[in-house]
């Protein structure tokens, strides 16, 4: 090799590490305490996110999610326009009332989140399986992973991602996936959930891989980001390291109402500064 490209390559290495993609970070609007209500998206903007989650409800109204309304879901796409914010995902916590490893009712509410996900022009679709409802039992699990495999084909139709939130390991999810039978059934991780069940999160985001992660969730609550038990700086290194290039969504809690915005805003810049 010659100087002339002994000098290229030293000078195009440091480049190619600028030019990399930065890891889009969103923040979900439970947190930001405005759930389903189309006010968390101007929030979300103003404290500086790229884009923002919205959940479908959980309490109804005339026997439907609050965002099963066209009147809402016409203010959530005209203010993600206005605030030029992405809503980068929504999520089905209906079902922490109606949970999908044996309630029939789940079903529907999953039908009609894959609707209004489609309504709102993205993709991922969050299922939580916590409290009650988590998935404690194989049979629990294939009941899913069944449940699921019914499911797909809509969600494919719609170009929506089913992603599973819970509190189980990657391999158990990985055979929930297995059995649904579908690419759009991926994993919703969330590293405080796993850090919490004592699954090693490394090994995990780097065994699941960017094909099997549809979203990530960030967290340490009730830490302010890097000031808990959770090393974030391997965590997005791990990240990166698989090539993920979806969003990584703040779930992380704030201390009141009164100092929201600024804890929201710390745990941004923490993120944003790995």
């Amino acid at each position: 090799m010659t100087r002339r490209c002994l000098l290229a390559a030293a000078l195009a290495a440091p480049l190619a590490r600028t030019a990399a993609p930065k890891i889009p970070i969103g923040i979900t609007d439970w947190n930001l305490r405005l759930s389903a209500k189309p006010e968390a998206i101007p929030l979300a903007a103003q404290l500086g996110f790229d884009g923002i989650q919205i959940s479908c409800g959980r309490r109804l109204v005339d026997d439907k999610m609050p965002l099963d309304n066209p009147e809402v879901i016409a203010r959530c796409l005209a203010l993600s326009k206005q605030h030029k914010i992405p809503i980068h995902g929504t999520c089905a916590d209906r079902l922490h009332e109606n949970g999908l490893k044996s309630d029939p009712l789940a079903v529907r509410w999953v039908h009609d989140s894959i609707r209004l996900t489609r309504a709102l022009g993205t993709r991922v679709l969050l299922l939580p399986f916590f409290g009650k409802w988590a998935l404690q039992t194989r049979q629990e699990m294939d009941y899913t992973g069944d449940a699921l495999r019914e499911l797909a084909p809509e969600a494919e139709k719609a170009d929506v991602i089913l992603g599973l939130e819970d509190t189980n390991s990657a391999e158990d999810n990985v055979r929930i996936l297995d059995r649904a039978r579908s690419s759009n059934v991926q994993v919703y991780y969330d590293v405080g959930n796993s850090t919490n069940g004592g699954f090693d999160v490394l090994k995990e985001i780097r065994w699941l891989g960017k094909d099997r992660i549809c979203q990530i969730h960030l967290k340490d609550n009730p830490n302010y980001l890097g000031e808990g038990k959770i090393q974030f700086a391997p965590i997005m290194a791990a990240i990166r390291e698989i090539g993920f290039r979806g969003y990584a969504v703040l779930e992380t809690d704030s201390k009141s109402p009164a100092t929201l915005e600024a804890d929201m805003r710390r745990n941004l810049a923490y993120i944003r500064g790995l």
